[in-house]
């Protein structure tokens, strides 16, 4: 079965939870299921979800012989552990022959190169894709189509799909995020259960109230969006050349998903046949009955502000059907001794023999913490791609300015963590003209060592790349990459595991509040367009940086010069008390994010990791006098196993 408009295939793709719903689903109006297996997919939570070995097979058999095909999602990050298990099954989905692999992590390239494996990839949505950089990288590893990033318009999609000729998917209905895909860490760091290894436990749909410039506002569900409803739109998806229209529901039922699928892909051959006299309302009413949560066309047509935000049914964090919730507001656990002692303990068992002597970086957000960094002698600084308002992004003349007091420290520039077309131009134009006083570039997405690994400057990457395997971290190596920051989603035996199986420059967040949410979504909007309901000032930070808070705690927000908001620990992550063991496991470079800090904090932080780096042993105090700026400290994901 094959549908086309002007000679140009309109691909619609439902997804199944189980095998009976798959045998359902196939029979309905639609071109392709996609579905996971019994392992390494982003649906893992759900007993009795997901397909068997055997039922794959017949899956593939079905599909086949009523000419439409069959996607099996291999789409989460792997741990060491997962890599040996990725090899197996990788071997079985080659022999089972469905019509093309969903992935995320790198790893999985990197096998199927490997094992010279022949199954078709797409580039999973958790890969974030937003830039033609990154579709012509991946391409060039293999990918023969990708799901476009969640923010990304029909307009951008068009750009992009006719630049690249690599065929694209676009989410047209269904459930989504508020946070740009494998940017979301939140639910890894209080609850031990990654977002990007199919656990999340949705703090994304918790009860918040924001706090500003000393008053609450009404917004309840801030960061909980509607969801996707493309139906009336069908003609504008057809004309951005999108190739798939894919349906989200995996953990959906089989009438709820039948149904679904018969709705688009009527919808889809009535305009087909008739585009100057297609109804785009018909059966939409229906659709909207039958609705989980309420609707929105989410980015396709450019940002949806404040109307994408969802306060009733599954918004409010409730399953529909059930009434159960998602999980509760938990706070970030407290650092403690006693887990302090279990860590370091795990560490020291895979202590190398040989150890170089680590270095110390920090990122910073202004001229004045740059200069103070210098000043301390740390041994590399990070200007920011991403800088928090109110300060304003490092100029030409400031990365001058720097290089020349820059003495023996390091300096290296930032990207920010999604790059549109207009960024590439701008940093062309940078680093394509005089040479700056830089010695490297931070690097935040596959697009960028695409594009600057023929620049001359070393390149480094940055935590958000994920990588969580050794294999991961071979391939950006091989790509270019001098160095890598290990993904902040580590338990402490996955961290272990990994840092012990690679011999490649590893650098670790150390000290600081990073965002465990990076979204496009704006939440100041709540405080500019609705009025307040009451009068409180924020605990831990200063009135005028937004907060959103729970009845555990308040988590800064910051906006960044292109408007997107960075949502941070509510404590302050510190590893001070590791660091022996984490130079015995291999980790060269130890990072703190220092740019919500003030100078004199900065200065106080940068000097007690100095002092431990260059061997100071606290006596009675386990961090040294050290004293936190915010709610207290946290070991992120490191508190769990």
């Amino acid at each position: 079965m094959a549908r086309y408009f002007n000679g140009k295939e309109i691909e619609l793709l439902a997804p199944a939870g189980t095998f009976e719903i798959f045998k359902a689903v196939i029979e309905s109006k639609c071109d392709a299921v996609y579905f996971g297996g019994p392992v390494l997919n982003m649906r893992m939570m759900r007993k009795g979800y997901n397909l068997s070995h055997e039922e794959i097979i017949e899956a593939v058999s079905i599909a086949h012989k009523l000419d439409k095909k069959v996607y099996v999602t291999v789409n989460n990050l792997f741990s060491e552990e997962d890599v040996e298990e990725a090899r197996e099954y990788l071997r079985f989905l080659d022999g089972a022959r469905p019509d093309a692999l969903i992935v995320q992590d790198m790893a999985v390239l990197e096998l199927i190169r490997e094992m010279e494996l022949t199954v078709p990839v797409h580039a999973s949505v958790m890969m974030n894709v937003h830039n033609l950089e990154m579709i012509h990288a991946l391409k060039e590893l293999g990918v023969s189509r990708v799901v476009t990033s969640r923010e990304m318009d029909l307009q951008t999609a068009k750009l992009l799909g006719n630049r690249s000729g690599v065929e694209l998917e676009y989410f047209i209905h269904g459930d989504m995020c508020s946070v740009h895909g494998a940017n979301c860490y939140f639910s890894s760091q209080v609850f031990g259960m990654s977002s990007n290894r199919g656990k999340c436990m949705k703090p994304c749909r918790w009860d918040y109230r924001i706090k500003r410039d000393g008053y609450v506002f009404p917004a309840e569900y801030p960061l909980a969006v509607k969801d996707m409803f493309m139906y009336e739109h069908l003609p504008e998806l057809i004309e951005s050349g999108i190739t798939s229209f894919k349906i989200e529901g995996r953990m959906r039922d089989q009438e709820f998903m039948v149904s679904l699928a018969n709705s688009y892909g009527d919808a889809i051959d009535r305009y087909i046949d008739d585009p100057l006299g297609f109804d785009r309302t018909a059966d939409s009413k229906e659709l909207y009955k039958n609705r989980k949560r309420d609707f929105s066309t989410a980015y396709a047509f450019g940002k949806p502000g404040l109307t994408n935000i969802n306060r009733r049914y599954e918004g409010t964090g409730k399953f529909y059907s059930t009434g159960k919730v998602f999980s509760t507001p938990t706070a970030e656990r407290e650092l403690s001794e006693a887990r302090v002692m279990q860590l370091r303990e795990r560490m020291a068992e895979d202590k190398r023999s040989k150890q170089t002597k680590p270095e110390l970086a920090v990122r910073v957000n202004n001229m004045e913490q740059a200069r103070l960094v210098l000043e301390m002698g740390v041994e590399s600084l990070y200007l920011p791609g991403d800088v928090f308002e109110p300060d304003r992004p490092f100029t030409k003349q400031d990365i001058k300015d720097l290089g020349a007091i820059k003495g023996r420290t390091k300096l290296y520039l930032g990207m920010p963590r999604m790059m549109t077309e207009l960024h590439f131009d701008q940093y062309d134009h940078l680093l394509n003209g005089e040479k700056l006083p830089i010695d490297g570039l931070m690097i935040t997405n596959l697009g960028a060592i695409r594009r600057y690994r023929g620049t001359g400057y070393p390149m480094i990457g940055d935590a958000n790349l994920n990588v969580y395997n050794h294999l991961s971290a071979g391939l950006y190596t091989g790509l270019g990459l001098t160095k890598l920051t290990v993904s902040p989603e580590m338990t402490l035996e996955h961290f272990a595991s990994f840092i012990s199986r690679s011999d490649l420059p590893l650098e670790v967040v150390v000290h600081g509040t990073p965002a465990l949410m990076y979204m496009e979504h704006d939440l100041f909007e709540n405080t500019e367009v609705m009025e307040p309901i009451g009068e409180e000032d924020n605990q831990f930070v200063s009135n005028d940086v937004l907060v959103l808070k729970t009845d555990k705690g308040e988590n800064p927000v910051y906006r960044d010069q292109y408007g997107r908001c960075h949502l941070l620990f509510a404590k302050e992550l510190c590893y001070l008390p590791m660091l022996d063991e984490m130079n015995g496991l291999g980790i060269t470079s130890f990072r703190i994010e220092g740019a919500t800090y003030s100078t004199d904090e900065l200065r106080t932080i940068i000097a007690a990791y100095q002092a431990a780096m260059n061997g100071a042993k606290p006596d009675n105090d386990l961090l040294g006098g050290l004293k936190p700026v915010y709610a207290g400290y946290t070991l992120g994901s490191l508190q769990f196993n």
